[in-house]
């Protein structure tokens, strides 16, 4: 019989890494503070009235264009060896996983991020994810970005919450992700998301209010930044991104999986009962 799965769904930028995974190499290289760049961003947003994640994949191509760089998969990728993250977060994904198998349930973690797929899958974390879902390019004839080719904005990213939950997390899954499915490969209620603010609401909210658990992250003496998400009801738990072992958050999420493995265990008993009658 297999094991009932866990699914841990993350952000990135300032969930898991310290901050906007482009601050620590991509632009930099283009010559640029992270507040020059992203004022950029803003000025071709207001201007031409478009998304935001849109606006920040085409100021890439532009500026890179700009300084003579072109920007390959390969380039991207080594601009994401140098990110820096919270506290615990490089043991934690095996450490969790160790901590599910010992109360019978399997954990998979997938990264829902707004960010560039291509810088994620640079670095060593990457490795960590069952799927990693982000914003990609496609690459011209000499293999340099181009256009979008895929984008995920903040609203976009519930999609990915029912691909999980369906397991349908590969692009050629479309139409499995509509069809009515009688019984999911992961349960709402056997899911925990987290973020660390406003653009992570209609996450939080959707696995909230379906039965799992929505955490928001914050750094160190950030707890009112995430309150609001708290006292709105938006979130099950509020806790400082601190992932190492005994860590609040770690304490939390390993009694959410106690509870999941409880209420699994109830139910066997309870389909035990019902073939009985």
């Amino acid at each position: 019989m297999s094991k009932p799965i866990v699914a841990l769904m993350y952000d990135f930028d300032k969930t898991l890494a310290l901050s906007d995974m482009q601050s620590f190499d991509f632009i930099p290289r283009l010559g640029l503070t992270a507040d020059e760049f992203w004022a950029k961003t803003s000025e071709f947003c207001e201007k031409y009235d478009t998304d935001r994640v849109l606006g920040y994949l085409y100021t890439m191509i532009l500026i890179a264009k700009e300084k003579g760089i072109k920007i390959t998969k390969e380039y991207l990728r080594e601009c994401g060896k140098n990110i820096k993250f919270f506290e615990g977060v490089s043991t934690w994904f095996q450490r969790i996983n160790e901590y599910a198998e010992s109360k019978g349930l399997q954990v998979e973690h997938y990264l829902i991020t707004s960010g560039n797929k291509e810088i994620v899958e640079g670095n060593p974390i990457c490795k960590e994810f069952k799927q990693v879902f982000g914003c990609e390019y496609v690459y011209d004839k000499d293999g340099v970005a181009c256009w979008p080719k895929s984008i995920i904005n903040y609203t976009l990213k519930t999609q990915y919450i029912f691909r999980i939950s369906k397991g349908a997390i590969y692009n050629n899954d479309d139409t499995k992700v509509n069809e009515k499915t009688l019984q999911r490969r992961i349960k709402y209620q056997n899911m925990i998301y987290f973020g660390d603010g406003m653009t992570d609401v209609p996450c939080m909210i959707l696995v909230k209010e379906n039965g799992g658990t929505s955490i928001a992250v914050h750094p160190k003496g950030g707890f009112e930044k995430v309150a609001n998400l708290y006292e709105g009801n938006r979130v099950n738990f509020i806790a400082k991104a601190d992932y190492k072992n005994g860590s609040e958050l770690d304490r939390i999420v390993k009694l959410i999986i106690d509870g999941i493995a409880i209420k699994e265990a109830l139910e066997i008993k309870q389909e035990k009962i019902e073939k009985k009658l």
